[in-house]
């Protein structure tokens, strides 16, 4: 089945929420609202034609513009990509959905987003390195902590607007 059949079935089923398609990258993508993005993850794995059982990865990416030549860090977008497989019809599928930078544009308010880890559970480990590195809360997630940094590490390194500290409990990082 192709990716734009596969749009058409999500389409749909979910309407709206279904936001686009693109298919002139090297790897074509759907892009799904936030809001419906654990719903379709489930038709998506459960429909018998379609049976991406398979959660390859979750990464994510912090888009943060320029305007007039400074970084804009209340402006910008996240965006989440899931890759998945389906094993049983040896085809691969990218899912994107788009978030703000700061939960209703507040800075230091972290976006949220629905977790899939009761869809696919290899989605627990995905979904908690990204909170701590990228700084995005996953609702419903079982155990959202951090992953990478120490528990009482202040920010989120991959963020593009980022302050590395000095130092850390008395160790210089610079």
């Amino acid at each position: 089945m192709e990716i734009a059949a596969i749009f058409a079935r999500l389409r749909e089923k979910f309407g709206e929420g279904i936001i686009g398609l693109q298919t002139e990258n090297v790897d074509p993508w759907i892009e799904v609202s936030p809001q419906i993005l654990p719903e379709a993850c489930k038709f998506l794995k459960d429909e018998p034609d379609l049976a991406f059982e398979m959660l390859n990865c979750i990464t994510a990416v912090d888009y943060l513009p320029e305007t007039g030549g400074r970084t804009d860090v209340q402006k910008g977008r996240i965006e989440l990509i899931y890759h998945l497989t389906s094993l049983r019809f040896v085809r691969r599928l990218v899912l994107k959905t788009v978030i703000p930078r700061w939960q209703d544009n507040e800075t230091g308010r972290l976006p949220q987003v629905p977790t899939v880890s009761h869809i696919w559970p290899t989605a627990n480990w995905h979904e908690r390195e990204i909170f701590d590195l990228m700084g995005v809360y996953f609702i419903g997630h079982p155990d959202l902590r951090r992953i990478l940094c120490p528990e009482d590490w202040i920010g989120h390194p991959l963020r593009k607007d980022y302050q590395m500290p000095l130092e850390y409990h008395g160790i210089p990082l610079r």
